[in-house]
């Protein structure tokens, strides 16, 4: 009855509008709204960039958000409903913030370990991501909210990602890169899709009517908004014939005024227009900003604690790869009264605890691992050392500054001060209140650094425009500084430019100022002001570094090095070269565990990196990018109050050579998925070679015992018994091997996965139910999923590459 009661409201506002009304709704009214139309009772759709923490409207820390871990690490959950409470909070804060659509999950493929962005997706396995996905949506909207399932389809690498052709056969389209999607479309009902910049087969995918209206909408029977990633489209004709719904951002786009021309000379039918607006205000419908349509969600969930599911998440989220026994006990977990701590790594106290790029938000606060121990373990057992700094390059002024920015017009007059919490000015579309862009000629960074150091300190300057930087009441440099590649997020995701160096006393305050002109680019779709003050302090000795961590190692029971990637390593907008660890942590690592053996690595990256010390250390956590309760959850793992209850949700490679797949640089605008089928542990399974951590890899404070599993022609039931003294949770996995070897097919794929939960020595039963797609392929012949009767090997365990269980079954003709 309340679908009818949307399809009516939906259809008596649309017989209200006229062309111009029609075509203004398809666009951005800026860059995260859509225009409201209050002649026909609606509401303005705020939407807003939200993986990790709803942004909201403002790109700064005027308005802070609740920081989840990334979505690597709610994917190593293995937990639906974990996942599905988060989204409950992302709801909960997007409402905060006035938004109502949620532009996420990121459920794009982990096809290399080299791609930029791969911490912002789930895993390189298509049904883990799709269980996820579903979890995360549902969550979302379970709280009136809107999430949007992006970026559709193949956009797996940032290399030329605005325009890439990526070749993919039809087989791995649909059972590697749409399979996430379509799961997610048919088991969470999503309101929002986001097409992707690239190209997919010659199409560009903001255009790919075969994708967009003949896969997503006619086949899946997919009804929410299709919306363009921001700036992706590329012509009128082409996005609505395609089935793009809203071209965003705006108010310059494909659609408004051109797509009204279009009608008019006969291009386009009005009914193809109406079709997308029809979209638009059934979302509009379901977030309650159609009067007249009863909101989806008549009733909101319980309010969610953000900083205790952001810890919950993150300390389920942890994958202990590694925990050997030292002189005859393992290392992991540590007791607190009766063990000293030497807490080494730069990461240790500046936390890395998200990705770089457009997910990026700005929580109230931050644990950092420093912060957490110290909170953890008794006065005087821990000791911290930064052993070595992860890069020489140029931050955004932050420790030790006390900044605000003043706006200015042309003659001087100010429009607006107020306080910053570091360097970094970053604000798009609508900019803080009291701001007019129009006359705004001059922003103003000023205030005071305290150095902790003495010595020579560098300053620099981030941003397209003019810059006069002063120290110390002297001016160190003044100039231009433009543009340097195509890509229209530079501005965002650049690196400082080294500008002066000054020698400081530590202690003593002194005054810096950069004065900013922006270069305001003419046509642009939206108000941009995006700069930053650079700071760097003086570099201590590298070799006194090491020799002080070696030495607090020597000298206590454990030590925890704490080694991280870089914004410059993990981020949008490139994809990686390597995966070494940035600077000298390898050698940090190797020197720490020389002197004391009990030592335990934590991995705080969003995505595989090569640890060649592995096997020396006594343990290695895989923290990825943890969130605002970093620290404490880390406390709460590494001191046992906590299990770490991760899984690999992507093969972790031993050496960037020998992974199968790694090509993301296009020949001729062309990326060839040349592996076809064979990504993640499906390509590892044939390439001979052995990972250095297999896909659902993880271990607990327990161990388990796979005693039994049977299987009635749809569920498969697997017995279970916690061997070990501690309680524990087990992700049970299910894989499916044909027998008949088929050299085109992978060797065998995960078809379900359970988690179960066990006390000391008991014995629990995990059931997972295989649907039919199990035992499909997709043939592009008949262009239909073909069953494939015959023998498979039912194969169970706790990771692709330890299945003590195996279990001949038949699928029946």
């Amino acid at each position: 009855m309340e679908d009818e009661a949307i399809r009516e409201a939906v259809e008596s506002a649309l017989a209200k509008l006229d062309l111009d009304a029609k075509a203004r709704l398809l666009q951005g009214q800026d860059i995260w709204t859509l225009p409201p139309l209050p002649e026909i009772g609606l509401g303005s759709v705020v939407m807003s960039d939200g993986p990790v923490g709803v942004r909201g409207a403002s790109w700064g820390p005027e308005d802070p958000s609740v920081l989840l871990p990334s979505p690597t690490a709610m994917a190593a959950s293995w937990d639906p409903e974990l996942i599905a409470r988060a989204g409950t909070l992302l709801a909960q804060e997007a409402r905060r913030k006035g938004v109502h659509l949620l532009l996420a999950p990121t459920v794009n493929m982990h096809r290399t370990p080299v791609g930029g962005r791969h911490f912002e997706a789930y895993s390189e396995d298509p049904l883990l991501t799709g269980a996820i996905g579903s979890g995360f949506v549902r969550g979302v909207q379970s709280g009136g909210v809107g999430a949007t399932v992006k970026h559709f389809v193949a956009n797996d690498a940032e290399t030329d990602r605005m325009f890439v052709d990526n070749i993919v056969s039809p087989e791995a389209l649909r059972e590697i890169y749409l399979a996430p999607f379509e799961a997610i479309v048919r088991d969470a009902g999503p309101w929002a899709i986001m097409s992707a910049y690239n190209s997919v087969n010659g199409t560009t995918m903001s255009e790919h009517a075969e994708l967009l209206r003949g896969v997503l909408r006619d086949e899946w029977g997919f009804d929410g908004i299709v919306v363009s990633d921001w700036m992706g489209t590329r012509s009128t004709v082409g996005a609505i014939l395609g089935g793009l719904d809203v071209a965003m951002p705006g108010p310059v786009s494909v659609y408004g005024e051109l797509l009204v021309k279009a009608v008019q000379d006969g291009e386009v039918d009005e009914a193809v227009v109406d079709e997308a607006v029809r979209h638009v205000l059934l979302l509009a419908a379901r977030v309650g900003l159609l009067e007249g349509a009863p909101a989806a969600v008549s009733e909101l969930p319980a309010k969610v604690d953000g900083r205790e599911i952001a810890r919950e998440v993150a300390r389920r989220s942890f994958v202990l790869a590694r925990n050997a026994e030292v002189d005859g006990a393992a290392v992991l977990p540590i007791a607190p009264a009766e063990t000293t701590v030497a807490l080494i790594g730069l990461a240790a106290r500046e936390a890395r605890v998200l990705g770089g790029g457009s997910a990026m938000v700005f929580p109230e606060t931050v644990v950092s691992p420093l912060d957490g121990l110290t909170a953890a373990l008794p006065e005087g057992t821990l000791s911290y050392n930064v052993g070595t700094v992860l890069s020489e390059e140029m931050g955004v002024a932050d420790r030790g500054f006390d900044l605000r920015a003043r706006c200015l017009t042309a003659d001087g007059s100010l429009q607006r001060e107020l306080p910053l919490a570091d360097g970094n000015i970053m604000w798009m579309g609508d900019l803080p209140e009291g701001i007019d862009y129009p006359s705004l000629q001059t922003i103003e960074i000023l205030g005071t650094f305290t150095p902790e150091l003495s010595g020579p300190h560098r300053f620099g300057t981030k941003g397209i425009g003019q810059f006069t930087l002063s120290v110390d009441g002297e001016t160190v440099f003044e100039g231009e500084q433009a543009l340097e590649s195509f890509d229209p997020f530079e501005m965002f995701f650049g690196s400082p430019k080294d500008r002066a160096v000054v020698e400081l006393e530590a202690g003593r305050p002194v005054e810096v100022s950069l004065r900013y002109d922006p270069m305001k680019m003419e046509g642009a779709p939206i108000a941009v002001v995006s700069f930053a003050l650079g700071h760097l302090e003086p570099q201590r000795d590298p070799e006194e570094l090491m020799a002080e961590a070696e030495a607090a190692a020597a000298q206590a029971d454990v030590a925890v090095v704490v080694v991280a990637t870089t914004d410059k390593v993990e981020s949008e907008g490139f994809d990686r070269t390597t995966l070494a660890l940035p600077g000298r942590q390898d050698e940090l690592v190797a020197r720490v565990v020389a002197a004391n053996p009990r030592t335990v690595v934590v991995v705080n990256s969003g995505a595989p990196v090569e640890m060649p010390w592995r096997d020396d250390v006594a343990a290695v956590l895989l923290s990825w990018f943890p969130g605002q309760e970093a620290g404490s959850a880390l406390a709460e793992v590494l001191t046992g109050a906590a299990e770490p209850g991760g899984r690999l949700p992507t093969t972790w490679p031993a050496t960037l050579a020998d992974c199968p797949v790694t090509e993301v640089t296009p020949t001729d605008g062309k990326l060839a998925y040349t592996e076809d089928l064979f990504i993640g542990y499906r390509a590892w399974d044939r390439s001979g070679v052995a990972p250095a951590y297999s896909f659902g890899h993880g271990l607990g404070y327990t161990t388990w015992e796979y005693e039994d599993v049977e299987w009635d022609g749809e569920t498969v039931t697997v017995r279970v018994r916690n061997t070990g003294s501690r309680p524990g949770r087990e992700v049970v996995q299910v894989y499916l091997a044909p027998v008949d070897g088929d050299p085109s097919r992978p060797v065998r794929a995960l078809v379900g996965f359970a988690g179960v939960e066990a006390a000391a020595g008991e014995t629990v039963t995990a059931t997972v139910t295989l649907p039919q797609r199990a035992f499909e392929a997709w043939d592009e012949t008949s262009r239909k999923w073909a069953y494939r009767p015959g023998a498979y090997d039912l194969m169970v365990g706790g990771s692709s590459a330890d299945c003590p269980l195996a279990l001949p079954i038949e699928a029946a003709v």
